[in-house]
């Protein structure tokens, strides 16, 4: 059973990495409802995996904001501001997809990579150093 948990965590972990890409070419094509849309995957696919680590199984993805802050960001196990970047594509990645003529901007997107990818890392340093 542990081994089958183990390839979902690490599953989700590469989902992560592989929809950042996802977003990076979408940004170079400059469709930015698209790209962040894919941040947020990206960042929400690692938080599942950190949630599936600790045995936490939420069904929502407001179920998943809600655990990894709890667990995460309230305990200081992961810095406030990735919690703050998490919640902001939560409304930005609903906001792109569902808001009738609205579209992101270069200028609102392009500054979400670094942090993105820097709590991917983070957590999937946490998953590696714990294993």
């Amino acid at each position: 059973m542990k081994s089958a948990k183990n390839d979902l965590i690490r599953y989700r972990l590469e989902r992560a990495y592989d929809t950042f890409e996802d977003a990076e070419i979408l940004a170079e094509r400059a469709k930015w409802n698209s790209s962040i849309n894919r941040l947020y995957y990206s960042a929400y696919y690692a938080v599942m995996a950190l949630l599936l680590y600790t045995d936490l199984h939420p069904t929502t993805h407001s179920g998943a904001k809600s655990n990894f802050s709890q667990y995460f960001i309230h305990t200081g196990k992961i810095d406030k501001y990735y919690g703050k970047i998490y919640s902001q594509l939560f409304t930005m990645r609903q906001k792109g997809d569902y808001d009738d003529l609205f579209n992101f901007t270069e200028g609102k997107v392009l500054p979400y990579f670094t942090p993105v990818r820097d709590l991917i890392k983070i957590i999937d340093d946490i998953i590696s150093i714990n294993s």
